[in-house]
């Protein structure tokens, strides 16, 4: 049995060509995987965007959800971590798909080993208007009067906000190292107070990376399915393993 761990789907993002095929490209990733799945770890952004209502959701991502369902059903733990894309997850998707949702970092005991996970983007120092702007995001206030705009006007806003998120951001290989050197240094000073971590593991950054930071702890960034369709796999040895997918969304 494996653990599998995936991140930045940003499924329902505007910039995708064929929105139904890359949704179709996860499900048959997850669908390979289902036999020697134990645990898979959505470390964030998985949706591009996502917003519950108190007594309506929003449409699409049914054929992704039905799978996430099967799985947990199956038996297979399966744990989100909320990325900035899909912060707003309250309480319809754990409930409906059996899945443990977690804001924030989180430290697991798998196989014998502690495992440090998250999304990425909250970990380490922060200017003062980015603690700002997330502060306001998970604000309950803020969410109370965000709910009361008709989805007409929120949906079209995200999804603006998304494409121009996307047309300036950082290629791999440019501005997101500083941002990569920042979550190591934040890994390594961690190291100190908790030796005993083997792996950390981060979504966000959009790159395929995986380091040693000592001779008994690496830290792995897990890529995205927008370029380079990647994964980690932990086995019960203790090895962290990336991996490319199938652009059809096999295992290779």
């Amino acid at each position: 049995m494996k653990t599998y761990f995936i991140s930045d789907l940003h499924l329902g993002a505007p910039y995708f060509a064929d929105s139904r095929e890359s949704e179709l490209r996860v499900v048959r990733f997850l669908d390979s995987i289902k036999e020697d799945a134990e645990a898979i770890y959505l470390l964030g952004d998985i949706l591009d965007y996502w917003y519950e209502y108190r007594y309506v959701v929003p449409r699409g991502f049914v054929r992704f959800f039905g799978k996430l369902a099967e799985l947990s059903d199956s038996g297979v733990k399966i744990t989100w971590l909320i990325g900035n894309h899909d912060i707003w997850i309250f309480d319809y998707l754990p409930n409906e798909l059996g899945v443990r949702v977690i804001d924030g970092s989180l430290t697991e005991e798998i196989y014998g080993m502690k495992v440090f996970m998250a999304h990425g983007d909250g970990v380490g120092r922060h200017p003062l208007g980015f603690r700002l702007l997330r502060s306001l995001f998970r604000s309950k206030v803020c969410q109370f009067f965000y709910s009361g705009i008709h989805p007409r006007w929120t949906v079209p806003f995200a999804s603006a906000w998304s494409r121009h998120s996307r047309a300036t951001g950082r290629e791999p290989g440019q501005e997101w190292y500083p941002l990569y050197d920042k979550l190591k240094a934040f890994s390594t000073e961690y190291l100190e107070s908790h030796p005993d971590i083997r792996h950390f593991i981060y979504g966000h950054l959009h790159i395929l990376k995986q380091e040693q930071l000592t001779p008994t702890s690496d830290i792995t960034i897990l890529g995205d399915w927008i370029s380079t369709f990647s994964y980690a796999e932990l086995t019960a040895d203790g090895t962290l393993t990336t991996h490319r997918a199938h652009v059809a969304g096999r295992r290779e």
